[in-house]
């Protein structure tokens, strides 16, 4: 056995020197084609289902590629319109609630661990009556989580391999990516830029943001997220009726991602359950991220209703509770004591204020693109303008902006082979920035 100092002498060793540059590097590239052979294997088989997966998750990929270029570019400032990371200060009264909270545990009346692992019951409620009010959803459907992200994972944790599943292109690609890691996606095919079993919705401008439903087959499941990311299209209620209608005829689930209903400015639905019969057939899926600037604090919601039913009879409630207190130990405290005072009269008050800030910006991105010619779809009810540049492919696009105007954007196609032609370009920002960027993307595009 050899002890190695953590002094000098470890200069004098060469070999170890370079194996650990070796190392260094192999993880800053996040390249690993074969194990290395200064590494024991074990006799253990990669989930072939990971080896599925294309390329890099979205986010990060950008992020990597803006930390690239800021090497390249010291000096530049560089202005991230791109993942969509809140940028507002949380409200004084949501900040306080979680400061008050944390400084309790520190005395002996005030700690508490554990928490129930499908939230704290007056949060579920608070949730259930003021952001569902009139709409007969109960606090019992009501499941407290660390984000909509993370429950997209439990939910296909729940649904299992075997489920067929159905995405709007394009669509947020999470949906994607782990129902490839469950098993459900098959082989990828590099023609199409689809994989074999996901049924791809084309949701575009051509047919109103909205598929045909009676061109899409039958699946067991259906991701639809409304306002839509990336296009940051709301689906009308006449489109939500047909979607449920659909829902219920095929005898499929609708996982329904609702992050940005706080968003919507027209006559929209805010929430799946607007639409008669959606509690037999969805799940709804939200987050307190976006609208409460919570990115970081981590909270959001589900809601399974009693009444819908497994093939078989049996409620989808009792097996998704099951996956919770086995997969989840609950929420934090600390985010769940701010969520409740983001419900709060005062707190509500603060969270629309943020989100009316956004919108402004996203007003702003719109007329910026539109006065060049280009095509310009959402940053109406949500956070995102999805901008066409026909001909183009999108990460030609992202890679020009982001070298000529060291701004930061997100190639449509990541988002899916529907979205090639297009970038997506987000409203999160301080305004002096929004306007900069903009100033800067009218300078090149003009």
């Amino acid at each position: 056995m050899y002890k190695i100092s953590t002094g000098s002498s470890i200069m004098h060793c060469p070999a170890l020197l370079e194996s650990r540059s070796r190392l260094k590097a192999q993880m800053e590239t996040s390249v690993v084609s074969a194990a290395p052979d200064y590494f024991t294997r074990t006799r253990v088989s990669r989930n072939v289902n990971m080896e599925k997966l294309q390329n890099n998750y979205l986010f990060p990929e950008i992020s990597s590629r803006e930390l690239e270029h800021m090497k390249k570019y010291p000096h530049a400032k560089v202005i991230s319109l791109g993942i969509g990371d809140t940028t507002e200060p949380l409200p004084e009264i949501v900040a306080l609630s979680m400061a008050n909270y944390a400084r309790c545990l520190s005395t002996p009346e005030g700690y508490k661990g554990y928490g129930l692992e499908q939230g704290n019951k007056e949060l579920r409620k608070a949730i259930a009556e003021t952001l569902y009010k009139d709409l007969q959803i109960k606090d019992t459907e009501v499941f407290i989580s660390d984000g909509s992200q993370s429950e997209i994972s439990r939910l296909q944790l729940l649904l299992g391999s075997k489920v067929t599943i159905a995405v709007q292109d394009p669509s947020f690609p999470a949906y994607i990516d782990s129902g490839v890691i469950m098993g459900q996606a098959g082989e990828f095919d590099h023609a199409s830029g689809r994989y074999q079993k996901i049924e791809y919705m084309k949701c575009g401008p051509e047919n109103n943001f909205f598929p045909d439903l009676h061109e899409t087959p039958r699946t067991d499941i259906i991701f639809f997220c409304s306002p839509n990311n990336p296009t940051g299209q709301a689906a009308s209620r006449e489109q939500l009726e047909q979607l449920v209608e659909f829902a219920q005829e095929n005898g499929s689930i609708i996982v329904y991602d609702s992050a940005y209903a706080a968003f919507v400015s027209d006559e929209s639905p805010r929430s799946i359950y607007e639409i008669p019969g959606a509690r037999k057939v969805a799940i709804e899926v939200s987050s307190f991220s976006k609208i409460a600037g919570f990115t970081g604090v981590r909270l959001g919601w589900t809601v399974v209703p009693d009444e819908l039913l497994y093939s078989d009879g049996f409620p989808v409630l009792h097996d998704f509770n099951r996956i919770i207190c086995t997969c989840f130990n609950g929420a934090s405290n600390v985010a769940q004591a701010g969520g409740l005072a983001c419900l709060s009269t005062e707190g509500l008050a603060a969270v629309h204020s943020a989100v009316d800030h956004y919108k402004e910006n996203a007003r702003i991105l719109v007329d910026s693109f539109t006065s060049l010619g280009l095509r310009v779809y959402g940053g109406v009810n949500a956070p995102y303008v999805w901008v066409h540049f026909p001909g183009s492919k999108s990460w030609d696009v992202f890679s020009e902006i982001l070298e000529k105007t060291h701004v930061t954007t997100v190639p449509g196609s990541g988002f899916g082979p529907g979205g090639e032609e297009f970038i997506r370009v987000t409203a999160f920002g301080r305004r002096d920035n929004i306007l900069e960027a903009s100033r800067r993307m009218k300078s090149l595009l003009s």
